[in-house]
């Protein structure tokens, strides 16, 4: 359990961060930029939110949960020594992958196949989930940039990919199952 009885506490004034097993790195560290942007994707979800509501509202508060799972996935290096420690690691699991899959699946279903690229828009919901899209692939590009340095869970790469995904599908269906997407007219203003 966490308790937090002091929100700050002066460790990181010169730049560094403890990770999830205890050493100290950068704040400007790659692991750390992964998973602050994972953090951040969380956040966008949080405003989302405001404006969802019924089963949508329900499967972004499960998101947010599974953010902050891939989050400390994520600032916990050295996968190898995961049998080793003291408690187990957190890790991501496929479970997680494939409920986000299935969800999208359901969702497709009622939307009629895109004939044009859509611009990000439409409704408050869709706006913001088209926000979310955007930062879950950025974190999802700093994820693999991490991962050709450092050992990186696949199964934390594949969830920011689907999440991106389901995030896509989800705005299209707040915007009216996608009759109110904003279609992307090429060279319309040439």
């Amino acid at each position: 359990m966490v308790v937090l009885n002091k929100i700050y506490t002066r460790t990181g004034d010169a730049g560094e961060t403890a990770l999830g097993d205890g050493s100290r790195r950068p704040k400007h560290d790659a692991r750390v930029t992964a998973y602050g942007t994972v953090d951040e994707t969380n956040a966008v979800i949080g405003v989302a939110r405001l404006h969802a509501d019924g089963d949508v509202d329900t499967a972004l508060a499960r998101i947010q949960n599974d953010l902050f799972d891939l989050g400390a996935d994520l600032c916990r290096p050295e996968m190898d020594k995961d049998a080793d420690a003291e408690y187990p690691p957190l890790r991501m699991a496929q479970e997680q992958v494939d409920r986000l899959e299935a969800e999208i699946d359901v969702m497709n279903k009622v939307l009629e196949p895109l004939r044009s690229f859509i611009l990000p828009g439409g409704s408050g919901l869709a706006a913001h989930l088209h926000i979310a899209r955007t930062v879950s692939r950025r974190a999802e590009r700093l994820a693999t940039e991490l991962a050709t340095v450092e050992a990186v869970n696949p199964v934390a790469v594949k969830y920011l990919n689907r999440l991106s995904d389901w995030c896509f599908v989800a705005a299209r269906m707040a915007n009216d199952n996608g009759k109110a997407d904003v279609l992307w007219v090429p060279g319309a203003n040439r």
